[in-house]
């Protein structure tokens, strides 16, 4: 096993990114699986205390890093003096290496220039807003809080500030029909944005849309609609110079996302506040998401944390192959798998692969490993298997 603390570690083994959660929000989104939660805002000054003694203990010493996310919850939702305080532990405690990315979280409805100063006076260079749609009737189904307008406001507070920034986008909505995800794509494209998130809704067990559909409440949108909705949106963005790169994300070139792409390379992060998950040196832990024990327990010198999670050498291999698979432009190396796992990709995954290349829904030129356009659209099918 090759030492953590060495400065010359690959990726894989000592950590180059960091992600940090501020859990607060103005409002509990009804499809919001995260650890975020409405109401807490006087526990801010608390939890920002709580975040800096539990990356003290962590990290023991300043680490550089590549990439930096904080996101949440919304963390714009902190006021100017808590972001300035976020900030300020940030950049003490994992200051970012020259050309580095730091990517902040925004919601529309919170986000002022005055909050966006601080953000860029940090250094932070990348915001990320969530807009999830331009269709008042549709912000309602998501129980979002924000205004269409304030999308566009925000965007011009962000396009002045930094160099990069990017939109979510959510499509599948109860409600909502082809046209609506047009309109929201060329209301979209209107704005410039040089990266997109775009992701068909999930329904996670146990949050309130859920709770909505087990109750007859709401409908999802048909299959073979939402199909028509993720090939609009390949086929419209890659008209205007936005490429797929990885199965919900596209990007002008250059302008990706450099964290995600930590990501699905399986490499290793830091993860830091309520319910953050991390991964280093092949231990994967989760923080818990309650946020009174989460307080309680760094208040009294403990860790957060909940189960740890190493997996085997064999499942870690699988795992790579499948989070890699997910980036449809780079795909799986053969090389790069066999230098991160030890494994050889043929070895490990040859009837399976010759299966699919068969079906049509991945495509082999002998270095890389791909999905095809068809592919694309029963990409959880093909992950399923690998891992």
């Amino acid at each position: 096993m090759q030492d953590l603390s060495a400065r010359d570690a690959p990726p894989w083994l000592r950590p180059r990114a960091a992600y940090v959660h501020v859990p607060f929000c103005a409002h509990k989104c009804g499809y919001c699986d995260f650890a975020s939660l409405a109401g807490a805002d006087h526990l801010a000054d608390r939890y920002l205390d709580a975040l800096e003694r539990e990356t003290a203990a962590k990290l023991g010493e300043p680490h550089e890093v590549d990439t930096i996310f904080i996101g949440g919850g919304t963390p714009t939702r902190l006021d100017v003096a808590g972001l300035e305080r976020l900030v300020a532990t940030v950049r003490r405690w994992l200051p970012l290496a020259p050309g580095g990315e730091w990517t902040v979280e925004a919601n529309p409805g919170t986000l002022d220039a005055d909050k966006a100063d601080v953000l860029a006076r940090a250094g932070v260079d990348r915001i990320s807003l969530g807009a999830q749609s331009f269709q008042p009737k549709l912000l309602t189904a998501l129980e979002r809080n924000h205004r269409p307008e304030e999308v566009g406001r925000a965007v011009e507070i962000v396009r002045d500030r930094f160099p990069r920034w990017s939109l979510d986008l959510i499509f599948g909505v109860p409600g909502s029909t082809l046209d609506d995800w047009r309109a929201d794509l060329e209301a979209t494209l209107a704005l410039d944005p040089s990266h997109l998130s775009c992701y068909g809704l999930v329904y996670e067990k146990g949050t309130a849309l859920w709770k909505q559909l087990q109750r007859g409440e709401v409908a999802p949108v048909v299959e073979d609609v939402e199909r028509e909705m993720y090939e609009l949106v390949i086929d419209r963005l890659e008209s205007a110079g936005l490429h797929m790169y990885e199965i919900s994300n596209y990007a002008r070139p250059g302008h990706e996302s450099r964290h995600n792409l930590v990501y699905w390379a399986n490499d290793a992060y830091w993860g830091l506040g309520l319910g953050a998950a991390e991964y280093v040196d092949g231990v994967r832990t989760v923080n818990t998401r309650d946020l009174q024990a989460y307080l309680k327990r760094i208040e009294a010198g403990e860790a957060a944390t909940g189960p740890k999670e190493q997996l085997d050498p064999e499942a870690r291999a699988r795992e790579t192959a499948m989070l890699m698979l997910r980036r449809t432009q780079v795909g799986v190396d053969r090389d790069d798998f066999r230098l991160r796992t030890g494994y050889d990709f043929d070895a490990m995954f040859g009837p399976v692969l010759a299966r699919f290349v068969a079906e049509g829904l991945l495509e082999d030129d002998g270095r890389r490993v791909r999905f095809t356009h068809e592919g694309r659209f029963l990409a959880d099918r093909v992950l399923c298997e690998v891992v």
